[in-house]
């Protein structure tokens, strides 16, 4: 998990993994989205991969790079409980504000 968050830490990796949502990409592809050179790229590449966040194939000379759904399902099941802590405090709060509107418009 450790390696997951550092990975997810650097905002051109989040770039990356934002473009993998929507379809697959060749490393060609991914580096034109960042302000950075193609080593740079290869590097971030690299974290996201050793991460399990992407995986790669090749095709002749080119990289293809897609999410890996079952680092990101475990992400989420790792996130479920602070989702949930969040969730019911918004919950909480919610019903002190409607008790206080309802105060406020029968006094």
């Amino acid at each position: 998990m450790d390696a997951v968050l550092h990975a997810l830490a650097d905002g051109g990796r989040r770039t990356i993994l934002d473009a993998l949502r929507d379809s697959e990409a060749t490393a060609g592809e991914l580096a034109a989205l960042l302000p950075i050179a193609r080593p740079g790229v290869s590097r971030h590449l690299r974290v996201l991969r050793e991460a399990g966040l992407v995986e790669v194939r090749s095709e002749a000379q080119r990289r293809i790079y897609r999410l890996s759904a079952e680092t990101l399902a475990e992400l989420d099941d790792w996130l479920k409980p602070y989702r949930d802590l969040w969730r019911t405090r918004m919950n909480a709060l919610h019903t002190e504000v409607a008790r206080g509107n309802t105060t406020r418009r029968t006094t």
